[in-house]
């Protein structure tokens, strides 16, 4: 049977190391959901324009796809932000519990 050894409280060190990575996780998830922004609009400028249904199939499976990439960008920095923050064995099961059952439910 595994024991569950208790870790200690992150350090400051440590916090500021994770709230560094967190603001720049944060600032690709932004710049991905910009690109797919202006993907959308060029659909619609597609769409508006007549262009072949074809067309637009193949660019909407592009921006789809975009989509998928950013939200498993975001999980990703979800269970590194649980197991980061976590004080115990116990507690980082749970938070990445939780967040499989966020990609079960989304994904």
């Amino acid at each position: 049977m595994a024991s569950t050894t208790a870790k200690t409280r992150p350090t400051a060190a440590s916090d500021a190391t994770a709230a560094t990575f967190r603001s720049e996780h944060q600032r690709d998830v932004v710049n991905r959901l910009k690109r797919i922004e202006g993907q959308v609009r060029g659909l619609i400028d597609m769409v508006e324009s007549g262009r072949s249904c074809e067309d637009v199939a193949q660019q909407m499976s592009a921006a789809r796809k975009a989509m998928d990439k950013a939200f498993y960008r975001m999980m990703a920095c979800s269970v590194m932000e649980a197991v980061s923050s976590s004080e115990s064995e116990e507690q980082t099961i749970r938070e990445v519990e939780r967040s499989t059952r966020i990609l079960e439910k989304y994904a």
